[in-house]
């Protein structure tokens, strides 16, 4: 899948629908942690990860920056450090320059109001006024990968996200979990749809009849049950 159409399908999907493709799909579910989050409430993003370690100085994005593609995600790996920001407003405006849809920054960012005015989708751990204070080596595979929590990142991942966080999914199989996350939205906007008009969720998915063959077989689990009757609310 291309990253424009990655861009345009994710744009009616949320990263709840992509996680519970990759649960369906058997593919690990690599979310980004809590806390990280777009600095501009409602912020989406979908492309292709262009990876970064950062070690104290700038010239590693800019270095990114020269081998990118239109629609890619910066994806900085600052070992989540809230001691210092590490993107300020002219990484920002230089990675919208260089035609990245958006930056994901495992550690902090500053220059919040200037990152908002400029548009360009960033997701960070938070703000901290103060920049490196240091310069350490820079490992020769710099540019190769990134580690955001417990998942490390590379040119064969893209980055979703939006106000539930970030996801990374394999890049040889976003056409299958885009299309898995597309039924898994239809099917909850079918059941919200028919909630409104009356129709209870318990009874969408017959939860009684799920009750009464539970107590004849309790191995059934309720995901069996919903697997069963075309459920699509746990995954």
């Amino acid at each position: 899948m291309d990253q424009h159409e990655l861009r345009k399908r994710c744009a009616s999907l949320t990263t709840a629908h992509l996680a519970d493709a990759c649960v369906r799909a058997r593919v690990p579910v690599r979310c980004g942690p809590a806390g990280l989050s777009a600095v501009e409430p409602g912020g989406r993003l979908a492309g292709r990860v262009l990876p970064a370690r950062h070690v104290g100085s700038v010239d590693v994005f800019l270095e990114a920056f020269e081998n990118a593609a239109p629609g890619d995600i910066l994806v900085v790996d600052n070992d989540g450090r809230l001691d210092e920001a590490c993107v300020g407003d002219l990484a920002v405006l230089e990675a919208r320059g260089a035609g990245l849809e958006g930056v994901v920054i495992w550690g902090l960012h500053r220059d919040t109001a200037d990152i908002r005015a400029i548009g360009l989708p960033v997701f960070s751990l938070g703000a901290v006024p103060t920049g490196p204070l240091r310069l350490d080596a820079r490992p020769g595979d710099a540019l190769e990968s990134a580690t955001v929590g417990e998942w490390t990142v590379g040119r064969r991942d893209v980055v979703v996200g939006d106000d539930d966080g970030v996801l990374f999914l394999p890049a040889d199989r976003a056409g299958e979990l885009v299309a898995l996350a597309e039924t898994i939205r239809d099917t909850e906007r079918r059941q919200a749809e028919r909630i409104r008009a009356g129709v209870s969720l318990r009874d969408q998915v017959r939860f009684g009849a799920y009750l009464a063959r539970r107590r004849e077989d309790p191995s059934l689990t309720f995901r069996d049950h919903l697997r069963a009757v075309g459920g699509a609310i746990e995954e």
